[in-house]
């Protein structure tokens, strides 16, 4: 009885790691523009991913044995979520900086709310509703405050919001995954399939490789180890103990990390406004994450209402 509450506390450890390394990996994508190309990045972040989970997955006492269903979604997922999601977000980071991208990944928490309304049963509450407004507004006064210049490429702006599209319908088929599957599992068999998907790239990826200093080789090295292998099983984990919608909606704190990451990391300062959509931006969250109270009087009531009939 007791175990359960002391262990409370790990779905929200684990999205905090998630949402930390998530906002990291924009920056480093960033940094790393000029020194790999976008299919190579990703092939080179899934393939070190990929080995450090099959390392951990190996020590494993059981290896889950997925059905011919779950296989199918596992595929979809690595290819989408791990193939399609890189390849987009990188060359979109090519077009727009990494606070504006961050920005429109953002549009997936809702898309992850309707598709979990529509597929998995979940129920769209009013804090839901309020949160996904406020934490949205937060992040538009982010994303207007994060580009000076407003020449936004729309080339880049079309590929972040497919980034957002496929990362969405992923976390959706990985749900009922993770509520069979050890998140560590579904983590690396997507990841490899993803890696797999990317081998188009590899010739690309050792010319990079060879050309590129040995610091960004570690900054890709990072990404697969941290912001993939670490960052994708712990978001997985969250996910078997929250609903997608919950955990979705998270994600709009990856924004303000990743402005901050930047001004110290990439000597970014942002304007005032940032700051204020930040602040929006947790306050949304906070309210999402609200669970409606329990009309426990209503029986009662009607009972009454009976007995006195």
């Amino acid at each position: 009885m007791n175990a359960t509450p002391s262990k409370s506390w790990l779905p929200v450890a684990a999205v905090t790691v998630t949402l930390v390394l998530w906002a990291s990996a924009f920056v480093a994508i960033r940094h790393l523009g000029k020194d790999f190309s976008p299919g190579s990045l990703s092939l080179g972040r899934l393939l070190v991913g990929a080995i450090a989970l099959g390392v951990v997955a190996a020590m494993s006492k059981r290896m889950p044995r997925p059905t011919g269903r779950e296989w199918v979604s596992i595929v979809t997922i690595g290819v989408l979520w791990f193939g399609v999601y890189n390849v987009s977000l990188n060359e979109g980071e090519h077009h727009v900086d990494a606070g504006t991208a961050s920005m429109l990944l953002q549009v997936s928490p809702i898309l992850i709310a309707v598709l979990a309304t529509m597929f998995l049963g979940e129920k769209f509450t009013t804090y839901l509703t309020i949160g996904l407004a406020l934490a949205f507004s937060g992040v538009v006064l982010i994303g207007t405050a994060d580009s000076d210049s407003g020449s936004r490429d729309m080339l880049g702006v079309a590929l972040c919001l497919l980034a957002a599209a496929v990362y969405s319908i992923s976390v959706i088929l990985q749900k009922p995954l993770v509520a069979r599957l050890p998140a560590l599992h579904v983590t690396w068999l997507a990841c490899t399939v993803g890696a797999v998907a990317c081998l188009p790239f590899l010739g690309r990826l050792v010319d990079d490789t060879r050309a590129a200093p040995t610091s960004s080789t570690l900054w890709v090295i990072y990404l697969g180890v941290f912001p993939t292998a670490i960052a994708f099983t712990t978001y997985a984990y969250a996910l078997r103990h929250m609903s997608a919608s919950s955990l979705g909606v998270t994600t709009y704190l990856v924004p303000p990390i990743t402005i901050v990451m930047g001004l110290v990391f990439l000597d970014e300062a942002p304007p005032t406004i940032a700051y204020v959509g930040g602040a929006l931006a947790l306050l949304g969250v906070a309210v999402a994450r609200r669970k409606p109270k329990p009309e426990a009087a209503v029986p009662q009531q009607q009972e009454s209402a009976r007995v006195h009939g």
